[in-house]
């Protein structure tokens, strides 16, 4: 039984889009355990009346240890063309990390990115190295906060805990990961959230813009 409300952001017959909790994995949860996908079809079928299995298709996600907006298609048309934003690049996507270490102004990251299978994290590598895949990512560094900085990240490509990576990379882990080097506790999960993504609408001739507040545990810092 999942008891865990969704927060859900915006919805229509194409789209659902919600504000993840930190914790969550987006889909693949282990047996007993609550996915975010598997929590927005429950609320789907009961609250549509759906009999049978639900249709969702997965075209955004994020780090169990990360919160914030993550979009679901309700139909496979909406599905393939939302993909295809995401892999054409089209797609906004801005997030608020809290750091540690002394961030310059502001940044263009690009580097290379290869798995770690001991340690189950990303490393920076070189170009010719074998898996390697581009990352680029740009910050602005927004203001001081207790024991930090307050970062907005636009995210130009999608790879597997890129932002973490790239900012531990440059001595700016993010507070609360300590996967990635940050020696500063958090309340919940990592100071890393996804806070607007901005996408073409899968049907009409729109932009939409969807805002994702922030979870309770980023007080600490003086937001909400």
């Amino acid at each position: 039984m999942f008891v865990a409300a969704l927060d859900v952001l915006y919805e229509d017959n194409h789209l659902l889009a919600v504000n993840k909790p930190v914790g969550m994995v987006t889909q693949g949860a282990a047996a007993g355990q609550a996915s975010l996908l598997e929590l927005a079809r429950q609320y789907i079928k009961r609250k549509y009346h759906k009999p049978g299995n639900v249709y969702l298709g997965t075209v955004s996600r994020i780090d169990a240890a990360v919160s914030g907006v993550v979009v679901f298609a309700r139909t496979s048309k909406a599905a393939a063309r939302l993909a295809e934003q995401f892999r054409a690049h089209t797609v906004g996507k801005l997030y608020w990390a809290v750091v540690s270490g002394q961030p310059a102004e502001s940044e263009t990251c690009v580097d290379w990115l290869v798995k770690d299978e001991s340690r189950h994290r990303m490393t920076v590598a070189d170009a010719q190295t074998a898996g390697a895949q581009l990352a680029r990512l740009s910050y602005l560094r927004r203001r001081p906060l207790a024991g930090g900085w307050l970062l907005e990240i636009e995210l130009e490509t999608g790879r597997k805990h890129q932002i973490r990576a790239q900012l531990a990379g440059r001595g700016l882990p993010i507070i609360g990961d300590d996967k990635y080097g940050s020696r500063q506790a958090f309340a919940a999960g990592i100071a890393l959230h996804s806070r607007r993504l901005e996408l073409r609408h899968p049907t009409r001739p729109e932009t939409m813009t969807l805002i994702a507040p922030l979870p309770p545990s980023w007080r600490r810092f003086g937001l909400s």
